[in-house]
């Protein structure tokens, strides 16, 4: 096969991935978003269906993890309301362990053209600090410690990086807990009536998030300037 032959049917992969995802998104996340944003209404459905509420709520995690334009943050303060912050947070946290290792098993499997839905291949070869075994767990640490990251783009990414599939799972869930704990008590002090105190927490994690936000994108500025110093 060709080379531009296989240039083709990489962008018509990409493609197809991109329009599924924006499929699913439209067609199931988005009322899905819609669903957990009526907290009242999903705390009854929850409470009707017994084990399968949960289990349904873990399926919505892997799903929103997978498909990364999915926002995370209302699921997460709709668990926090339904199950409360302590059940609210193990599930939230158990379904993004599996649905980030799913997605970098999927990565692994297909390798750059699954993460170039996200980034341009030039980009991708760019960061060769992600192949730097010290460095890379360092990066994973701190990205998915800050609030405000795209974690679940980064995921996409950890597949193309020499960390090991474990590592990379423990990290990621145990460095999520911070943002997680957060919504998940946000949506917990809504359940109970206690306005102030979730209006307090969700300005809290706003300004923290968008500080995090900040620290993040410094931090790859700085990692594509170094790169580029010593090209």
């Amino acid at each position: 096969m060709s080379e531009k032959h296989k240039k083709i049917i990489y962008a018509a992969g990409i493609a197809v991935f991109l329009l599924l995802s924006v499929a699913v998104f439209w067609y199931v996340g988005r009322p899905l978003l819609q669903f957990v944003s009526e907290p009242e209404k999903f705390r009854l459905w929850v409470d009707s269906h017994g084990l399968l509420g949960p289990l349904a709520f873990l399926g919505m995690m892997v799903l929103q993890v997978f498909i990364a334009i999915i926002p995370g943050e209302p699921l997460e303060i709709g668990a926090g309301y339904a199950f409360g912050a302590v059940e609210g947070t193990l599930l939230c946290l158990l379904g993004a362990a599996i649905g980030s290792a799913l997605v970098f098993l999927f990565v692994r499997r297909f390798g750059v053209k699954a993460v170039e839905v996200f980034f341009s291949r030039e980009k991708i070869q760019s960061l060769k600090f992600l192949q730097n075994t010290r460095r890379i767990y360092a990066f994973t640490i701190v990205a998915f410690l800050l609030p405000g990251t795209p974690k679940d783009v980064l995921c996409y990414c950890a597949g193309l990086t020499t960390i090991r599939l474990g590592h990379f799972v423990l990290i990621s869930t145990l460095c999520r807990i911070p943002s997680v704990v957060t919504s998940t008590l946000g949506g917990n002090a809504l359940g109970s009536g206690e306005w102030g105190t979730a209006a307090g927490i969700f300005a809290v994690t706003l300004v923290i998030s968008a500080i995090g936000l900040l620290i993040y994108k410094r931090i790859c500025r700085m990692r594509e300037e170094h790169h580029h110093g010593a090209d």
